[in-house]
């Protein structure tokens, strides 16, 4: 399994990134076993993969509960990501020992603030908000998570959902940001345009989440009207998709998206792979990529996401894929926040 370091720290992470979100269980995925959990934990580790991507609103906390169960004995092993929310910006160091506790470690290896401090973020954290009067600056946030840094409960920082002039934000207060966390897919192209190429420039690595578009990517929906309404209110698919849960208001490119799966499909029958694999292969051949974050529920998903990891796609079948997948970036355009509204968006 590869490699890479994140920006100028010294946390390797594996080229496959275990999403974290599920474990614990909980409304939007639905019930996880801890058996499952430490299955998967563990077998991953056992083959190289060392990553593991949870943050504290994930399950209100149970996901970085369970999967603290799943590393205990294996702590040092394994790379921790976790990420506290915008609204609770004002007491990093309370909400970073919270998450130790529930993690049953003490230190993290990457904390992330999970998406920039602006009006529209602060709205969708109000489940645990700790905002009392105005936000915190994004200096005030990140002079915490340096001091967090400087007493070892974390060993990298980062950014999670950060645009290009988000990103230029944090560098000018001068603390070392070693990874920007977010959204790559085949059919979410979106930081192609300014966020990859300003993240190279600056030593910044990506971690992309949402590899397989929650399962979509994979094969799982052959029709739109199949995927859940929790994994259907982004803005790939029209706004009444989401069953009440969308607030995006556009109408989405679900025809495009599925034709492009249809197409992944053929391509990885002819290449005999799964078109998970696939889709988990093509991200991974992008330069600006260091790791793509892709669940793993059980033992068959995780065996199979890892023999993906090892595959080398020829270069004209990642030019196909670039060019069946170009009518939907054509009409969700270069706007990286896919729940919001291009006018609207948080990411910037």
């Amino acid at each position: 399994m590869k490699t890479t370091k994140l920006g100028k720290s010294d946390v390797s992470v594996s080229a496959m990134t275990i999403g974290c979100w599920p474990f614990g269980g909980g409304e939007y995925w639905g019930e996880q076993s801890q058996k499952d959990v430490d299955t998967v934990v563990h077998a991953a580790l056992d083959q190289g993969v060392n990553t593991f991507d949870t943050a504290e609103m994930y399950n209100n906390g149970a996901s970085e509960l369970s999967l603290g169960k799943a590393l205990k004995g294996y702590r040092e092993k394994a790379v921790i990501i976790s990420k506290i929310s915008p609204s609770n910006c004002r007491q990093v160091r309370k909400h970073c020992e919270a998450s130790l506790q529930r993690l049953g470690t003490d230190y993290i290896d990457v904390y992330m603030l999970h998406w920039p401090i602006n009006k529209l973020s602060l709205e969708h954290f109000t489940s645990d908000n700790d905002v009392i009067g105005l936000p915190p600056t994004v200096e005030e946030a990140y002079a915490q998570l340096e001091a967090l840094k400087k007493d070892g409960l974390i060993r990298s920082i980062g950014m999670s959902n950060f645009g290009r002039s988000q990103m230029a934000e944090v560098l000018a207060t001068e603390v070392q940001v070693d990874v920007n966390e977010i959204c790559y897919n085949v059919v979410s192209r979106a930081i192609e345009a300014e966020i990859a190429p300003y993240c190279m420039e600056n030593k910044i690595g990506i971690i992309g989440s949402m590899g397989l578009q929650q399962g979509v990517l994979a094969g799982i929906y052959k029709t739109p009207q199949e995927v859940p309404m929790h994994q259907a209110h982004s803005r790939h698919f029209t706004d009444s998709r989401g069953g009440g849960t969308s607030r995006h208001g556009e109408k989405g490119a679900e025809k495009e998206i599925f034709e492009v799966v249809e197409r992944l499909r053929e391509i990885a029958n002819d290449l005999h792979i799964h078109m998970a694999q696939l889709s988990i292969a093509w991200i991974l051949k992008k330069s600006f990529m260091a790791s793509t974050l892709v669940g793993s529920r059980n033992l068959k998903e995780l065996e199979m996401n890892i023999a993906a990891c090892s595959l080398e796609i020829p270069d004209p079948v990642e030019a196909l894929i670039d060019r069946i997948s170009l009518p939907v970036l054509e009409i969700l355009g270069n706007n990286p926040d896919y729940y919001e509204h291009s006018s609207k968006s948080r990411i910037y």
